[in-house]
Order: C-alpha cells, then sequence, then structure tokens
C-alpha cells in the first residue's frame, strides 16, 4: 500500500516524498483515516512504529485550507526531545504547506517563544509545565483550537503530569477532535482516555510486544565489570550508533566519561544537564559525530535516531515495559537492530517479566577472551544496589 489512497494535500504529499516515505506502517494505515475523517482516536503502539506522521499528516490536511495566524492544533509530549521531534515532523512534512509551528518546553528562555507566538502560528507542541507557564501568563491562546493530541500520555502518567494534563484540559473548547497515544494503557491512562475521548476509534498495533526486528541477547557480568564488557562488546561489535542505558543520571555521566576517556566517541544525555548540553548532544548522535550515548530512561523519551543499530541495557530496567520503550529505540521503520542487556544476579526475576513479553527465552552469550573471575574492587560505592520500583511520581523531566 502507498499513501495515495489517503488523498493528501499535494503540498503534504510532496512532503511525504521528499522524505522517502513509500509505504506507511500499520499504525499509520489504521489511524490516519479515522482521524481524517474528524474522530477521535485512542492509539496504542510501540515507540518506533511511525505514529508521529500518524497524526501529523491528518492535522497538516485539516489546516490546509483553513485561516491562518491562529493555534488550532496542540500536541503534548512528555519531554524537549519528543517535543522538538514532533516540532521538526511536521516542519518537514509540511515545508510546502507553510503552516508554522512552535515548540514550547522549559530549560530555555521564554521570551524567543513568546516571539514566535505573536508572530503567528497554526500549532504548538508543548510540555505540559511550559505550556501552563504561557496560558497563565496569557501568551498562548486555545480558544481556536481544532485538534488535541497527548502523545506517549502513559510517559506522561509516569513522570507525573497527569495533574498538568487536566488543567491544560481547562483552557481548551470542549467541541473538538481528540487524539491520544501511548505504548501501554495502564488503568489511569484509561480512565484519563474516557474523560477527553468522544466514541473513540481504537487502534492497537503490538501494543505488548517490541518490534520483529530486534534481535535480543542477555550478558551475565558482576555489576563491577559492566564497565570492562561494555567497552569490550563496542571495540568487537560492528556498530553504527549505540544508545546505552542506565538506571542514573550519575551512572550515566560517570559512564559516558569513561567511555570518552577510552577513545570512544561518546556522550551522555542525563537530567543535569542544561537545555544546549541535550541539545549538543542529541545533535552530535543524529549527526554521527557521536558514536555512543548513555542515557537514562526519561532523558532518552524522543531520541529519534534511525540508524541506531544497537541498544545496550548496561543496567536492567525497572519493567518489561521500560525493556520494550527502551529496545524500541533500534529496528525502527523496519530496519533491523540489536539489543543486549547485562544481567546480573539480582536480575533473574526481571529477565523472567521480559522474556514472557518476547514470548520466547533470550539468549545468554559470553565474550571470548574477557575475564570475569577479576574480583570487585575494596569499596565500591557506585555500584551499591539500587531499590527497585517506580520512579517517585510528580517529577517533571
Amino acid at each position: 500500500m502507498s499513501f495515495t489512497p489517503f488523498h493528501l494535500h499535494p503540498q503534504i504529499a510532496a512532503g511525504v516524498e521528499a522524505l522517502g516515505y513509500s509505504t506507511p506502517t500499520p499504525i499509520q494505515i489504521r489511524a490516519i483515516p479515522p482521524v481524517l475523517q474528524g474522530q477521535d482516536v485512542m492509539g496504542v503502539a510501540q515507540t518506533g512504529t511511525g505514529k508521529t506522521a500518524a497524526f501529523v499528516l491528518p492535522i497538516l490536511e485539516r489546516l490546509i485550507k483553513r485561516p491562518r495566524g491562529r493555534i488550532r492544533a496542540l500536541v503534548i509530549a512528555p519531554t524537549r526531545e519528543l517535543a522538538d521531534q514532533i516540532n521538526t515532523a511536521f516542519a518537514d512534512l509540511g515545508r510546502q504547506t507553510h503552516l508554522r509551528s512552535a515548540a514550547i518546553y522549559g530549560g530555555v528562555g521564554m521570551d524567543p517563544q513568546v516571539r514566535k507566538l505573536r508572530a503567528g502560528v497554526e500549532i504548538v507542541v508543548a510540555c505540559p509545565g511550559r505550556l501552563l507557564d504561557h496560558l497563565q501568563q496569557g501568551t498562548i491562546r486555545l480558544a481556536d483550537l481544532e485538534v488535541l493530541v497527548l502523545d506517549e500520555a502513559d510517559r506522561m502518567f509516569d513522570m507525573g503530569f497527569l495533574p498538568d494534563i487536566r488543567k491544560i484540559l481547562r483552557h481548551v473548547p470542549a467541541r473538538r477532535q481528540t487524539l491520544l497515544f501511548a505504548a501501554t494503557m495502564p488503568d489511569d491512562i484509561r480512565l484519563l482516555a474516557r474523560d477527553v475521548l468522544q466514541a473513540p476509534v481504537t487502534v492497537e498495533v503490538n501494543p505488548s510486544s517490541p518490534a520483529c526486528t530486534v534481535a535480543h541477547a542477555l550478558y551475565p557480568v558482576d555489576p563491577h565489570l559492566k564497565t570492562a564488557l561494555l567497552f569490550e562488546l563496542l571495540r568487537h561489535t560492528d556498530t553504527e550508533s549505540v544508545l546505552v542505558f542506565t538506571r542514573t543520571k550519575h551512572r550515566a555521566r560517570r559512564v559516558g566519561q569513561q567511555l570518552e576517556r577510552a577513545g570512544f566517541r561518546a556522550s551522555s544525555l542525563q537530567g543535569n544537564l542544561s537545555q544546549n548540553q541535550r541539545q549538543a548532544a542529541l545533535d552530535g548522535f543524529r549527526n554521527g559525530t557521536v558514536q555512543v550515548l548513555v542515557a537514562t530512561d526519561i532523558a532518552s523519551r524522543g531520541i529519534d535516531v534511525s540508524r541506531i543499530s544497537h541498544v545496550i541495557n548496561y543496567d536492567m530496567p525497572d519493567s518489561a515495559d521500560a525493556y520494550t520503550h527502551r529496545i524500541g529505540r533500534t529496528g525502527r521503520a523496519e530496519k533491523s537492530g540489536d539489543a543486549f542487556t547485562f544481567m546480573t544476579r539480582e536480575d533473574g526475576a526481571m529477565v523472567r517479566s521480559i522474556e514472557r513479553v518476547l514470548g520466547k527465552k533470550v539468549e545468554c552469550r559470553r565474550v571470548p577472551g574477557f575475564d570475569y573471575k577479576k574480583p570487585a574492587p575494596a569499596r565500591d560505592a557506585e555500584f551499591a544496589r539500587l531499590p527497585r520500583g517506580p520512579h517517585p511520581r510528580g517529577r517533571r523531566g
């Protein structure tokens, strides 16, 4: 199937063609028609399935013949990186439409955002906290809003944003089209969907299983040998771009520094960075000057680099859902990818949960020649066992 059956405006179809899109993904095939018809949609799909274009294209189609200069579409996303990614998709796919969009998030000054809003935009892509700031100061008006999108709603719940979302909903017209996308559907998100969606069309595309284009492997290792094993894998594996996940921002920074000192083109992405530092790390990863990016789960939201060849779980994720989010960064757009996970003695229960989601046993591997018996240093404070459990609620990314 091609994009032709959607009967997109020629200026939008030109944007699709310019990006080299020829065949819509399953989520696009099922979600675009009801969105084009003006229906509310609840989409459940993993990262990397093409859901961004599934709402960007119909929004562009809806707005292209409407009056300009007023905000008619609002997309709410949990992180700055994801907001930038969505804003870029609007710019790229809508290049010939001359529709204008703005990304609104914290960590940067409000004045440039205010100037852009005053110049006139039709689409706003925003993180909840900064959007509320603009609403309270009267620099954003949503009275003319026609389409509201809640993207990665389950991540917004994880990050404690649901109260902010409900405050924002008081500022949008009751008569609107609402689209909600998530990778998982916990009870709180289903309750939110029931409150904000009207007779929605539900579109589910493999909601619980990672992409079939990803190969999985476990590497049993003692905690103090993880960094040495990471070096060994990177030196002897044919990689393009590698995304490494750690459980804490301190460890992400430390591992990134250790990789740089060892001669790898590496950087880290974690919560203590300024917005300019975060953007520099992301830009380097996208353009290839950074080959290995070390990130925490929350900092990684919105990373959209099509050529990530490997995801390495330096630390085991806290849940099977977190695992599918992490490894969804590779094997995107039907390209193959590898997911390597370091497993310590305490990780057996989580491995079994991941295997239940995958529906199969994951192969255990050993690296030939690696010294697995090297003793731990006398003091190993960095790898003191962290308590498992959910992240504290209410923390903003």
